[in-house]
């Protein structure tokens, strides 16, 4: 088997992971996850916690962080667009944020270091999300930060109707949650 690519996103330490998969008449098979493959690309993690969710057209989750947590997510059915903004306090890039499609039949993944929030918008009906959480979820810990938050100004599709749950509309805006500007990278 070929490895894997991976490919710099313009935030430190967050990288696009190109998975090799393999069809043939039974269907596909690809390998979602070996240590010392994503050692090699520079991801030391040590992922402690699997989760997956499904969402219908339209669902948006996000934003979120936890201090500790990085992830490593993909989409194992559907295409989802999904956003990491930095909030990494001193970085050139704090408050910027990146958008990436992600779908099942693009077989990519995307690293997520600790610091950054994180949320995707499903696309189609019956995305399945996948998560691989270098730490344990504790609701204690997350941070939630608006999705139409006037500082990040994150550029998501034209999706009618958005849902979103009672909890991501109670999120704090930018400036509560992590103080700081509008992004100023170039």
């Amino acid at each position: 088997m070929t490895g894997l690519r991976a490919t710099a996103v313009g935030f430190a330490g967050a990288l696009v992971i190109e998975l090799p998969a393999y069809a043939d008449d039974r269907g596909l098979f690809k390998e979602t996850y070996v240590r010392t493959k994503y050692r090699s690309l520079g991801i030391d993690d040590e992922f402690v916690q699997d989760s997956v969710s499904y969402s219908g057209r339209g669902v948006l989750r996000g934003l979120h962080a936890d201090p500790r947590m990085s992830k490593l997510v993909q989409v194992l059915h559907g295409t989802a667009f999904d956003v990491i903004a930095d909030a990494r306090a001193g970085s050139p890039t704090f408050g910027c944020w990146q958008g990436f499609a992600l779908s099942a039949d693009d077989h990519r993944q995307l690293y997520v270091p600790t610091g950054f929030l994180h949320g995707f918008v499903a696309l189609t009906d019956d995305v399945v999300f996948s998560y691989k959480q270098g730490a344990q979820y504790d609701p204690t810990r997350e941070i939630g930060v608006r999705w139409d938050d006037p500082v990040l100004n994150i550029e998501w599709p034209a999706i009618e109707p958005l849902r979103i749950s009672g909890k991501d509309r109670a999120n704090l805006s930018f400036i509560e949650a992590f103080g700081g500007a509008q992004c100023n990278a170039s």
